[in-house]
């Protein structure tokens, strides 16, 4: 039972992160064959693995609602809305329209008069919006209070936002629209410094970022394969 629960996943973890990565290198048809039949598996893994959790999401708030934890009620509005959305999604099959494979009558986006397009874009787009509306008041306040002048980093940080946030607003580019579109004086036109702090300085330093995340991702890999990191299996070690 041992060999089960703490051996077999790594064996597997093993096997099929190396042979993942050799398919990776070998172009012939068979192997990519195979490759394209894992990420079929891997679809299949990530579905019951949705399943799991959404589970353990509904046990949480179930749990919240039998015990009147504060702030059941809106558990008892997301458990709500899951049900309608998974009710209005059931493909309540009818004759396909020409040109198309299949028709969901009520529910899914194909039909603009189904349920289910309705709720998705007339409460959850709405409430989404909302959401990074209330989010954008969160970001000016974290700011406000990052960019204080206090430090040399500081000071290039708040002259490099002013001028970005500047340049992407019709108010603050015709501020300098005054200025030639050519020569030298137009790269101190506010869109043309926005346009070089964002394609330069900052694309340098997301592509740093992105080669960090990736390394880290490489060594976590390597780490899984070889049976180092076993936090997959549930365990602390």
């Amino acid at each position: 039972m041992m060999f089960l629960r703490r051996q077999l996943p790594v064996v597997i973890a093993f096997v099929l992160g190396m042979f993942t990565l050799v398919i990776f290198y070998i172009p012939a048809a068979p192997m990519q064959g195979i490759g394209d039949r894992l990420k079929i598996f891997v679809t299949i893994i990530g579905a019951f693995a949705m399943l799991l959790g959404i589970n353990s999401i509904l046990g949480q708030h179930i749990t919240k609602i039998r015990k009147r934890r504060p702030g059941y009620g809106y558990s008892w509005v997301l458990i709500l809305g899951f049900v309608a959305m998974m009710i209005a999604w059931i493909p309540w099959w009818s004759a396909p329209p020409e040109g198309s494979a299949a028709y969901y009558p009520w529910g899914g986006l194909e039909n603009p008069q189904g349920a289910f397009y309705w709720m998705f874009f007339w409460i959850l787009v709405p409430m989404q919006a909302t959401m990074f509306s209330i989010l954008a008041f969160f970001i000016a306040s974290a700011a406000y209070r990052s960019f204080r002048a206090k430090t040399l980093e500081a000071t290039v940080l708040l002259v490099a936002a002013v001028i970005v946030m500047l340049g992407r607003v019709p108010l603050g580019t015709s501020m300098t629209s005054w200025l030639p579109d050519a020569g030298f004086w137009s790269s101190l036109r506010l869109e043309t410094m926005t346009s070089w702090l964002l394609n330069i300085p900052n694309a340098a330093g997301f592509r740093g970022i992105v080669l960090g995340v990736a390394l880290g991702i490489i060594a976590t890999s390597v780490r899984i394969i070889f049976g180092v990191e076993k936090t997959y299996m549930g365990g602390g070690d």
